[in-house]
């Protein structure tokens, strides 16, 4: 009998680590997983462990010499310096041992959750430690070796000849994903992101739209720095709705980065823990709609790792697998484990306090621009398409 939804899971996930000090850390995902069994919202059943990807599968997407020089760098046989010409040994992605081993887990992680909904084993599945947006062909950036949504959109066009629909909601624009399919007219790409003005990768603009057969498979939806939830939810609603109505993809693969919320330390949004619950809800609605449930979902960014990714990932699975999403008190048990280890007061309710910041004095100036932003990213589709 086909499942509802799968978690992609094992502890050697965790290996994907630059050090202690680097804001990537996959501590989160052990925070989020402890969360869901916390309050009985996962089971052993639910959980499969990922594979490895093969040299050949990363090759789909990412060039032999990066291949080569990052398990070069794996065993301590690349210097930093030979490393920078593939974006590897640099201070934002530092090499650190068996890097190629941890990366290839995290893209054959992807492939797993892949293959459990294209096969109709379930029809949504997850892999919180994908979501390496940054990753290009021949270097790796923005903490991202491999780009394991890459891999998979490539995998999948492969295997099962899908057309894809690959949305993003981190909030740093989701570049290597939509660099690697700019002119391929059977994958669109979708992401909703912080202006690159201020905030790395600085693209993204609504004027990437695609190059030559794939011109018009490209949105990008660059919001205003201190964007809040009402905002931010239009255009996502939005922006789903008419792009896949547009592209009519077989299959959705959302990267699902929790950095837009308020707390992040790296971004300058305004997002709150509701975003977090409407985001996954509105996706599985389009999977089902339009894609007969088809739904592979990864994680992505997301920095403050005690007060936000758990919560807000815990919606994402508990969205996913068709459950109640609870409210008030966090498990006393779970607050109690973790609160001796974190550096910071948690947050002790699924909903975050009030008020959470101060008002914000552009708040109509912001939303009108977003809109206005949104008006022009999907003219292709209104008068085009």
């Amino acid at each position: 009998m086909k499942r509802n939804a799968v978690f992609i899971y094992s502890d050697a996930q965790l290996d994907y680590s630059f050090s202690d000090e680097h804001p990537f850390n996959q501590k989160r995902i052990t925070l989020t997983l402890d969360l869901l069994h916390s309050i009985h919202a996962i089971t052993d059943q639910d959980i499969i462990a990922p594979r490895v990807a093969t040299d050949e599968e990363i090759l789909l997407v990412h060039d032999e010499k990066f291949v080569n020089a990052v398990q070069k760098a794996s065993k301590g046989e690349l210097s930093p310096s030979a490393g920078e010409a593939y974006g590897i040994g640099t201070e934002d992605t530092p090499i650190f041992h068996n890097m190629h081993e941890a990366s290839a887990l995290l893209v054959g992680g992807t492939l797993t959750a892949v293959d459990e909904v294209m096969t109709g084993r379930a029809r949504h599945a997850l892999n919180l430690g994908g979501g390496l947006h940054h990753g290009f062909k021949g270097r790796a950036s923005g903490f991202c070796v491999y780009n394991d949504s890459s891999v998979a959109i490539k995998y999948m066009q492969e295997k099962y000849g899908a057309r894809v629909l690959y949305v993003d909601t981190d909030a740093h624009h989701g570049d290597g994903v939509q660099w690697t399919f700019y002119d391929d007219p059977s994958v669109c790409t979708l992401s909703i992101h912080e202006t690159g003005r201020y905030l790395f990768p600085g693209t993204g603009n609504v004027t990437e739209r695609g190059n030559g057969a794939g011109y018009g498979t490209s949105f990008n939806f660059p919001i205003d720095a201190f964007t809040e939830d009402e905002s931010f939810l239009t255009i996502y609603q939005t922006a789903m709705k008419e792009v896949t109505e547009y592209f009519k993809p077989d299959v959705i693969l959302t990267q699902n980065g929790v950095d837009a919320h308020f707390f992040d330390p790296l971004t300058h949004l305004h997002g709150t823990m509701n975003l977090y619950k409407e985001i996954p809800k509105i996706a599985r609605e389009i999977a089902n709609e339009y894609c007969d449930g088809r739904w592979i979902a990864v994680g992505g960014g997301g920095y403050d790792i005690w007060r936000v990714v758990p919560r807000a990932w815990s919606h994402l699975w508990l969205e996913m697998s068709g459950q109640t999403h609870p409210t008030g008190h966090l498990p006393e048990a779970w607050l109690n484990r973790w609160q001796q280890e974190a550096e910071i007061s948690l947050i002790p309710t699924w909903e975050d306090p009030q008020p959470l910041y101060k008002p914000i004095p552009r708040k109509q100036e912001i939303a009108e621009k977003n809109a206005h932003m949104l008006k022009q990213s999907l003219q292709f589709i209104r008068t085009e398409g």
